[in-house]
């Protein structure tokens, strides 16, 4: 297959900070392996054998683990954005690695179930220059909107709008001609939405929509990816890279879970992690090395590499820095954040957004 992977994957994640600070986001234990270990192995299945992943932050943690990708049934070459660039830089500062005549291109924070051969496919029968998978979502007006024409052809690219023309918006992947992305300017910061999309628009280019209505979150927000790891263990959102059985939870090999307690929802627990007797997570991820003591509930939240949930302490909807410890009978809920190497005494309720 004529075509490469490209996998935009700089950005520092400062929305899922702290559990960012440690490692980027798509380097973050996604259903117990990195969320882009995921999406390489759907490239994989989809036919594509070569990957370049535009790295930025903490660039040398994506080789470290990747390596020339052969463990992973893709070679893998790296390039690194010196400077922030916006997407259609990170996409122009890839050119000179890619291989074939047409590049696959991913926002590395998706996680998608559209079908990549039939996003390939529409793009070859539709001889077009770029296309872009579209979604629909119930509430588009947080979105850039993408109306199309009823032979598929893109209108318009929409900033997001308090009363949106239409409910398809810009999903995050997209199939670009080799010469498409050869034309964007090099060597400077390009929005590919609110540059390259509307100057090819208005040079005559062909720009097309694939409407795929499968499974589609981004994880840039704790809650988004407590939720997407959940989906990926309860199967409602795919990938051939999950490390073991899976259902309502997957257990690490390592990982010692009492057999009086109970780990639902599409929950993951790390490797090394220890939860106590009686103690409940729910849609929930461990990091490896996480310690949940006896009595304790962790719903819809994130533990962070060696934290310590105390005795009796309700954990619901929060994010738990690495190596933070949280006292017994602590209740942390709406959205805390504790930062790596926090204590947080025993007793109280905290509802703090940063401790």
């Amino acid at each position: 297959m004529n075509v490469d992977a490209v996998i935009l994957v700089g950005g520092r994640g400062t929305r899922l900070r702290p559990l960012t600070l440690s490692a980027p986001k798509p380097m973050l234990p996604t259903a117990g392996v990195p969320f882009l270990t995921h999406l390489i192995g759907r490239i994989r299945e989809a036919g594509v054998g070569h990957v370049v992943l535009g790295t930025s932050y903490q660039a040398e943690v994506f080789e470290s683990y990747f390596g020339d990708g052969s463990r992973f049934g893709v070679e893998i070459d790296y390039v690194v954005e010196t400077e922030p660039l916006g997407t259609g830089g990170g996409i122009r500062n890839v050119a000179s690695r890619l291989q074939g005549e047409r590049a696959l291109i991913f926002n590395g924070d998706v996680l998608s179930g559209v079908d990549l051969r039939a996003l390939l496919a529409r793009h070859e029968e539709a001889r077009a220059d770029v296309t872009l998978y579209l979604t629909k979502v119930s509430d588009p007006r947080a979105f850039g909107c993408v109306p199309t024409d009823p032979d598929g052809r893109v209108s318009a690219f929409l900033e997001k709008d308090p009363d949106p023309v239409t409910d398809q918006i810009n999903a995050g992947t997209y199939v670009f001609e080799r010469a498409v992305v050869e034309s964007i300017p090099a060597g400077r910061p390009v929005s590919v939405e609110r540059e390259t999309f509307p100057g090819l628009l208005a040079s005559g280019a062909r720009i097309v929509g694939y409407v795929d209505l499968g499974y589609w979150r981004d994880l840039g927000r704790p809650s988004d990816f407590v939720a997407g790891s959940a989906d990926l263990v309860r199967g409602i959102a795919p990938s051939p890279a999950l490390p073991g059985p899976c259902g309502e939870a997957l257990v690490l090999p390592g990982a010692d879970v009492a057999p009086s307690a109970r780990a639902t929802g599409g929950s993951t627990v790390g490797a090394g992690c220890v939860v106590g007797p009686d103690a409940v997570l729910d849609g929930s991820v461990l990091f490896d090395g996480a310690r949940v003591a006896a009595g304790a509930t962790v719903r819809r939240s994130v533990v962070g590499f060696g934290a310590v949930v105390g005795e009796g302490a309700v954990i619901e909807d929060a994010v738990i820095g690495d190596r933070a410890r949280i006292g017994a009978r602590v209740e942390l809920r709406a959205g805390v954040r504790v930062w790596p190497d926090v204590a947080v005494p025993d007793g109280g309720i905290r509802f703090s957004s940063d401790l």
